[in-house]
């Protein structure tokens, strides 16, 4: 609204005057320090969670590297590992089971192969191709052919790569002395026995109604044990339990393990094998003994050949051989313990 001369008039609608390059400086200035002092607390957060970070870091990587001091293992490979080898097992025995024949058989084959080669390597003669058809063959055949007959294959496998072997020798003609002889044969009839033979029940056992829960089951039990022997065994283990054959096992570990078998064993019994209560604590004190065994059983030959680990594939953990030697004993027991106790199963 203007007046009769024309200029403008004063009222609540007329706009502001003009702000001059001063006032605007300041405006802008002012409407800038919210935003700087926001940026500022951003950055100042973000260093203190850098620093908390790298402090973090730092013990894990202290405490990591006492661990590896005392135990000789790197934990964290050995936790990646552990976990991605579950995966895998777990995975193919909730889905489709039979392709758990495959990662038997191939577990068994390396197996099979880091100990015939550890056994070269101390002296010993093995023939590490009979070893290994011999090794398939008894590892697949269960899977299709009944029980009596899975015997006569173990039989027929350890004939074949002891013949085998005492051929070789009768060929080679080098003056071998018949105590080293006879010990070659022996060694080649234990490969069969301890790698294959042992796996062969796996598949045993997962021919049966509900037998890929028993492996899953057995499985997580080992590893509960050897996982509760060595925590228990890392913070409080004083008193050695086995000091000639693996000094670094200890009576504390051992209680730890019996611990997490028991636990796994009632807890796995009641949500997976519909078994009572105390049928999975039988469960768990059994595999317990079976595991433990076959730990000290591997140290014991491995002190033997003189080596710390079967292989170094396994970062962590040494090789497939020492990841195996408290399951597949192991496996023996499960199948024993799947025909005892599947009458008792709820419905």
């Amino acid at each position: 609204m203007s007046d009769s001369s024309g200029g403008p008039t004063e009222g609540p609608g007329k706009p502001a005057p003009p702000l001059s390059r001063r006032q605007a400086a300041r405006a802008r200035e002012a409407a800038a320090e919210p935003s700087a002092a926001f940026q500022a607390h951003v950055r100042a957060a973000r260093s203190e969670f850098d620093t908390h970070v790298a402090h973090a870091r730092a013990e894990f990587e202290e405490a990591n590297e006492r661990i590896k001091q005392r135990t000789g293992r790197n934990l964290i490979l050995a936790i990646i590992i552990a976990l991605a080898i579950g995966a895998v097992v777990l995975s193919t025995l909730l889905f489709v089971k039979w392709f758990f024949l495959i990662f038997a058989l191939g577990a068994a084959l390396l197996g099979v192969f880091e100990f015939s080669r550890a056994l070269s390597a101390s002296g010993r003669r093995v023939d590490l191709g009979p070893q290994l058809a011999a090794g398939t063959v008894l590892v697949l055949l269960p899977a299709v052919v009944d029980a009596w007959l899975h015997w006569v294959t173990v039989f027929a496998a350890v004939a074949f790569v002891v013949v085998w072997r005492l051929l070789r020798q009768m060929v080679a003609d080098d003056g071998r002395p018949s105590a080293a002889i006879l010990s070659d044969a022996l060694v080649s009839a234990f490969v069969q026995l301890y790698v294959p033979f042992f796996a062969s029940l796996c598949v045993v056992l997962l021919r049966q109604d509900g037998g890929q829960w028993w492996i899953l089951a057995f499985v997580i039990i080992a590893v509960a044990s050897d996982t509760g022997a060595y925590a228990s065994g890392l913070a409080w283990g004083r008193h050695p339990m086995a000091p000639k054959i693996s000094p670094k096992k200890t009576w504390e570990g051992f209680a730890g393990a019996a611990v997490a078998a028991v636990i796994a064993g009632v807890l796995l019994a009641i949500f997976l094998l519909a078994l009572p209560w105390w049928a999975g604590a039988v469960v768990g004190l059994v595999i317990l003994g079976t595991a433990t065994a076959g730990d000290l059983g591997e140290s014991m030959i491995k002190r033997d050949l003189g080596i710390k680990d079967m292989s170094s594939w396994l970062p962590g953990h040494g090789g497939v051989l020492d990841r195996l030697d408290s399951i597949l004993p192991s496996a023996m027991a499960a199948l024993a313990l799947y025909y005892l106790f599947s009458p008792l199963v709820i419905a």
